[in-house]
């Protein structure tokens, strides 16, 4: 888990620089997943990064908390939130797990492209599913590699080498069929889905807590 922390601070500054890939698609993710938010809704966000999408959905909310197993991620978010006037957001620095473990009583729990990279899914999903209240909604867009097109395998196939070279991080490859299925197991039942971008398949989410 440290090696994991560390790949990530090593990044983060250079994280934050980067644009988004596909503004399209993200923005679209985004209003679907406000669509779902109430304001009186008690929010966690696992592996939210440096806060940016924490900061465009925290106003909708009561409560918003990001947790990230950086805390290179975690001192930008804390920087960026600190210029604005947001009261209800908040950041601290957990693995995926450990950050859902200190919350119960949740509304929603948000994960955007962090579930590939969770080593331990099915443990992941069970503890948001016992960490929400009956109803509550898990959100999550995950890239599902298995299901990308043939060019972009041939691409992932280096992936193992730059593991090696400390250069990328521990990364799970699975399909959309089976993305559904695991969160489908935790106990949940799908309400929204669909592929944003469609190719790398990136797998938007709506699950509502059985």
């Amino acid at each position: 888990m440290k090696n994991e922390a560390t790949f990530w601070d090593n990044i983060s500054e250079k994280y934050a620089r980067d644009p988004i890939k596909d503004m399209d698609a993200y923005t679209y993710t985004l209003e679907r997943t406000r669509s779902y938010l109430k304001t009186s809704d008690q929010v966690l966000e696992i592996g939210c990064g440096t806060g940016s999408t924490a900061l465009l959905l925290a106003e909708n909310v009561e409560t918003y908390h990001g947790t990230d197993i950086s805390s290179g991620m975690i001192k930008i978010a804390r920087r960026k939130v600190a210029e604005t006037s947001l009261s209800n957001l908040s950041f601290e620095a957990h693995p995926a797990l450990s950050g859902i473990h200190v919350h119960d009583d949740l509304d929603a729990i948000l994960a955007f492209n962090l579930i590939h990279l969770v080593k331990d899914i099915p443990a992941t999903f069970a503890a948001a599913h016992a960490a929400l209240k009956p109803g509550g909604l898990l959100i999550t867009k995950t890239p599902c590699l298995k299901s990308a097109s043939f060019k972009f395998q041939l691409i992932f196939k280096v992936i193992p080498l730059a593991q090696m070279l400390g250069k990328a991080p521990f990364v799970h490859f699975f399909s959309v069929q089976a993305y559904d299925q695991m969160i489908e197991n935790a106990g949940f039942e799908i309400i929204e889905s669909g592929n944003h971008p469609i190719n790398p398949p990136n797998r938007y989410v709506v699950a509502r807590k059985l």
